[in-house]
């Protein structure tokens, strides 16, 4: 059976995914899906850095703008929204382009990962949740070395519902996500992929981070989270965990001062850019491109198609 095409552009926050990723599907005839996590939510496009209508220059883009910021949004459903998306992409007669810094969302589509029906298991989570708001981040993340310190060293502690679904996933099966989730990576994907990984130095990709969050705060991100927060928003929704979102609530309830939540945001996504480039770095079969050695996005577009035709070559 011929595997559908797919190609993934992944890359920590910042490193220029969103531009390079329009100039390749332009040039491949591909649709977009997003693999950001919190890019599926309506009315968060400020601290989220979304794509303006105008910036996807006619490209179609899939699972942005699809929730509301009270739902909750899951690996589970990420993975079901994504096939039905590359399906409609392939009787469109397009490639499937996936986007995204967030390096489980891709794994779970390129290995078709098996969750287990995990996800029904409300109840438990439930009260991992409760346990979590009572005790604390710290007492949670030694409880997850316990059991898991594979995943305890690739998950910040204040990341809650990766903490959360770690723990839930080993009172469920008796057994590690980490060594689940290795066991899976060795299946044959289902798709015939490329996986490019942008991956700038780390010193511009820092500098470049902090004046994003500068654009964010001149671009309204006060007023946004104060605009979610009249909804009914708050920190126990999923969605204002995210980072941008959650320091500045915390400024809003008066917590912090707005220097402080400012500061927090640019460190906290510092920290999670580190965090993506460890994970795309265990990944096998990735081509990783550092955009400024490159005179243009044409240039890297002209790199990435060259490794998509010659591998194709090298497969057949």
């Amino acid at each position: 059976m011929t595997k559908n095409k797919l190609i993934i552009l992944a890359g920590p926050t910042a490193s220029g995914k969103t531009s390079v990723s329009i100039d390749l599907a332009k040039r491949l005839g591909g649709e977009i899906i997003s693999a950001d996590s919190m890019q599926v939510y309506k009315y968060m496009d400020v601290g989220t850095a979304k794509i303006s209508v105008e910036e996807m220059q006619g490209v179609k883009h899939h699972l942005i703008d699809v929730l509301d910021p009270k739902e909750d949004f899951n690996i589970v459903k990420f993975q079901n929204m994504v096939k039905c998306s590359i399906e409609e992409i392939v009787k469109n007669g397009h490639i499937p382009i996936l986007v995204g810094g967030t390096g489980f969302y891709i794994q779970s589509i390129i290995y078709d990962i098996d969750f287990n029906n995990e996800d029904d298991n409300s109840s438990i989570r439930k009260t991992l949740e409760e346990e979590y708001d009572t005790f604390g981040a710290d007492f949670m993340y030694e409880k997850l070395k316990k059991i898991d310190m594979v995943s305890a060293d690739s998950i910040h502690k204040n990341n809650k519902k990766r903490i959360i679904r770690a723990i839930e996933y080993f009172m469920i099966n008796n057994t590690p996500i980490s060594l689940h989730n290795e066991t899976q990576r060795k299946k044959a994907s289902p798709y015939d992929y490329r996986f490019f990984v942008l991956n700038p130095p780390r010193d511009i990709l820092y500098e470049r981070i902090n004046q994003r969050v500068d654009i964010m705060v001149g671009k309204g991100l006060v007023d946004e989270v104060k605009s979610l927060k009249e909804r009914g928003l708050s920190k126990t929704n999923i969605s204002m965990q995210g980072i941008g979102y959650k320091e500045i609530l915390e400024y809003l309830e008066g917590d912090i001062s707005i220097e402080t939540a400012i500061e927090n945001i640019k460190q906290n996504t510092r920290h999670m850019a580190k965090r993506q480039v460890t994970w795309f770095k265990r990944e096998k079969d990735v081509i990783y491109v550092d955009p400024f050695s490159f005179e243009s996005n044409d240039k890297i577009v002209d790199y990435m198609i060259e490794k998509i035709n010659t591998e194709r070559m090298d497969n057949e």
